[in-house]
């Protein structure tokens, strides 16, 4: 069967790390039988350069008609003077927007191999931890359509003040509650949705329809903390959470939050995903995968980046909008080979005493184990 995939390499390592994901996801294609056919899009700070516009139409609608989209990184400090209408992150926004994308699932891992990366000492690892482990796996499910990023935003005529408008509507809110939800199931059944009821209206709306839908899940542990709470108990006790859900701007800063926990924001896959919940197991809803990493503009080029991220946003792809689990499992598998060997880039290589029999490869040597790794699978 064939799939369309959109790639947006975007700036700065964004070329350098979606490079690898496709030549993983061909070889993906070569061993189960499967065709993946490519349509590069600019977007980003790349797009500004060549056409004035972070988001030109003509990429959008290509994206439009693709199953899926793949995407690297944007931005960088050569666009900041601009006007904020014209900033490479606006293409992310419009992506999202014009693709319909409303849940952006961040999961965050402490894999056993990376423990030495973790800024985490044992005893907190230990805190509170459901898992049984020494390590954590929870997802931050984050509404990525509404909000303070999409409100009313401006400045006073004489410039001495500026707004952002944080608004969210029931439906906003309830269908991302939803794919939370939906998440909950499949894992350990425990859902904490973070606000600031304490002080915000829109925060205030969130709780009350999370208490209502949670009556139509009585067998998942719902439970609430302010964001602030979240913040520190996430470096408190990583291990006690499943699920968080919450909004754009709070979700936008936990799973960076997160990310740093699992010893390397280089190792972070995301799914962007607008299918109803009931959709999530199904083949078919359309996604944006990417890295959350950003473009780190001074290593682009020089074989320094993390490449896992790309991977693994390649397998979420696989697993979400193709339907493909036998062949995400295998990306998975394939990168954790990798690093059972051994093999690290230097964001998540261990220092001094914890650098063991680790050895520091490049972007493309990281790649390249990666394919080797799913080729010789069993």
């Amino acid at each position: 069967m064939n799939y369309s995939i959109a790639l947006v390499p975007g700036d700065g390592i964004g070329p350098d790390v979606v490079t690898q994901a496709t030549e993983v996801l061909d070889a993906v294609g070569d061993k189960f039988g499967r065709t993946f056919n490519y349509v590069e899009l600019e977007a980003g700070g790349c797009a500004i350069d060549h056409t004035g516009e972070p988001l030109p139409p003509e990429t959008l609608e290509a994206a439009k008609q693709c199953d899926a989209l793949l995407l690297g990184a944007v931005g960088g400090p050569k666009w900041e003077t601009l006007p904020g209408n014209l900033r490479p992150e606006r293409a992310l926004l419009g992506l999202r927007a014009g693709l319909e994308v409303y849940a952006n699932l961040r999961p965050a891992v402490l894999l056993p191999q990376l423990r030495s990366a973790c800024p985490l000492k044992d005893e907190v690892l230990a805190a509170g931890n459901l898992q049984g482990t020494d390590g954590f796996d929870l997802l931050i499910v984050r509404e990525l359509t509404g909000g303070i990023y999409f409100g009313k935003q401006g400045r006073s005529d004489d410039g001495n003040s500026a707004f952002d408008t944080e608004t969210y509507s029931k439906g906003e809110i309830e269908r991302v509650l939803r794919t939370a939800y939906a998440a909950a199931e499949v894992r350990r059944k425990k859902l904490c949705m973070v606000d600031k009821a304490n002080v915000l209206e829109s925060s205030r709306l969130w709780r009350e329809l999370t208490q209502a839908l949670s009556r139509e899940y009585p067998h998942i542990e719902t439970s609430y903390l302010y964001v602030d709470n979240c913040a520190m108990q996430l470096v408190r006790s990583p291990g006690q959470f499943d699920v968080i859900v919450t909004s754009n701007l709070f979700g936008d800063i936990l799973s960076d939050e997160a990310a740093v926990l699992t010893g390397s924001i280089g190792m972070l896959a995301s799914a962007s995903l607008g299918a109803p919940a009931s959709s999530l197991a199904q083949k078919g809803p359309r996604g944006i995968y990417e890295p959350i990493h950003g473009s780190a503009p001074d290593i682009a080029g020089r074989d320094i980046a993390n490449p896992l991220a790309a991977i693994l946003s390649a397998a979420m792809m696989l697993r979400y909008s193709f339907g493909l689990e036998k062949e995400a499992l295998a990306v998975e598998a394939a990168v954790n080979a990798v690093l059972d060997a051994g093999l690290r880039t230097q964001d998540i290589a261990g220092r001094g005493d914890h650098a063991g029999n680790e050895k520091v490869v490049g972007t493309r040597k990281m790649g390249a184990a990666v394919l080797e790794a799913l080729i010789n699978e069993a």
